[in-house]
């Protein structure tokens, strides 16, 4: 039966790769430092991607959102229907949505009461996502609730609640919101129910994207303030989005720097045990010279045994942090699957090419020992 040479085109590799499993105890030892330096290199880095993608999903759509109020100079004590004309005008490429807000209690037969807020809009699905029923684009009967509050009261679509005097009927439950932005309990009700209200209390223009945000939020603000005279505040969380990032950027490069440090010390033991290594075989690598083999030959041979242990310790902590992703993933941004996305799947590379790198690196000072040791002295060692 032939043996399994997989390095035989290249004797100095299959040298190196005989070598490991002569002593697989240090060479676990050495494996193991290297997995253990992946783990903590990948590990903290997908960490870092799963509280950024946390943070991206709990801002939700703020960060696409201008909110428009009645500014600290402005005559009115809220925004006049002209306005939300003037805003249109301005705002061409984005929803405007003017909102009229109110509180009120909603009870159910039971004796079961909730206090909510109530808010006035046309444009219920500019605004809105529904778990169950719909947001439609004109809001003109019906209500939206949000779908704590429903199950709260045990309430279900096509259930009528009563709003100063008046029955609507739930047309849709509002998902629930575990971010930043509005959430709680929220009763969603055409425009024409707080027709008694003069003033509409906010505006949102929901932009394209956090950039378009930005730059409508400026445009609003040159349009209608000065200096001197706040007549709408404008209010744009795109600006919040970037600064997460940043702090989140400068974190995962804290958390890599201490996983790199768990790989410097692999990489010292990978060192020490590549020279003791050479020390025990320096009459065996003697003999090699001696019989002809080149400097360069014994050079690849002890760099191969090092590219290996990191091969190998890489790979194996690679395929252990992928499982700590995927647990990181499901607890901190609700799905594992993201573990796969390019912004933490990364790592896995990063991890698996610094585990290679160090292990060539702390093999290079041992390879160019035995490869420069005379073999008359070496074989008199």
């Amino acid at each position: 039966m032939t043996r399994f040479r997989p390095f035989r085109r290249f004797p100095s590799v299959e040298i190196a790769w005989q070598n490991l499993g002569r002593n697989r105890v240090r060479t676990g030892l050495a494996t193991l430092g290297i997995i253990i330096g992946v783990v903590a290199i990948v590990s903290l880095g997908m960490a870092g991607a799963a509280i950024q993608q946390q943070a991206n999903t709990n801002l939700g759509s703020l960060t696409s959102d201008v909110i428009v109020s009645s500014g600290a100079d402005s005559d009115q004590d809220g925004i006049t229907d002209g306005q939300v004309d003037d805003i249109r005008s301005v705002v061409v490429d984005a929803d405007v949505v003017p909102q009229k807000s109110n509180a009120t209690t909603l009870s159910t037969r039971s004796g079961e009461s909730v206090r909510v807020s109530v808010t006035g809009v046309s444009q219920a699905d500019a605004l809105y996502e529904t778990s169950a029923g719909e947001a439609p684009e004109r809001l003109r009967s019906g209500a939206l609730l949000s779908a704590d509050t429903a199950e709260e009261l045990g309430l279900e679509l096509g259930d009528p609640v009563e709003y100063d005097g008046t029955l609507y009927r739930l047309r849709g439950f509002i998902e629930s919101d575990d971010g930043f932005g509005p959430g709680g309990d929220e009763l969603v009700l055409p425009l024409s129910a707080l027709s008694e209200q003069e003033y509409y209390d906010t505006v949102t223009v929901v932009a394209a994207d956090g950039d378009a945000a930005t730059s409508i939020a400026d445009t609003l603000e040159a349009e209608f303030n000065d200096e001197d005279e706040e007549i709408l505040s404008v209010r744009s969380f795109a600006g919040a989005q970037e600064d997460i990032n940043s702090f989140l950027g400068t974190l995962n490069l804290a958390l890599l720097g201490i996983g790199l440090i768990s790989l410097v010390v692999a990489s010292v033991a990978i060192l020490n045990i590549m020279l003791m290594s050479t020390i025990e075989r320096r009459g065996e690598i003697g003999v090699l010279r001696a019989v002809g083999i080149r400097r360069g030959e014994v050079l690849r041979m002890i760099l191969a045994e090092a590219a290996f242990l990191g091969i190998i310790g890489g790979i194996i902590g690679a395929i252990l942090s992928l499982g700590t992703g995927l647990v990181l993933f499901e607890v901190l941004a609700g799905d594992a699957t993201l573990v796969f996305g390019w912004e933490s799947s990364r790592y896995l590379l990063y991890g698996f090419g610094f585990a290679v790198f160090a292990s060539v690196v702390s093999g290079l000072y041992p390879a160019w020992k035995a490869a420069n040791d005379p073999p008359v002295e070496a074989l008199r060692g």
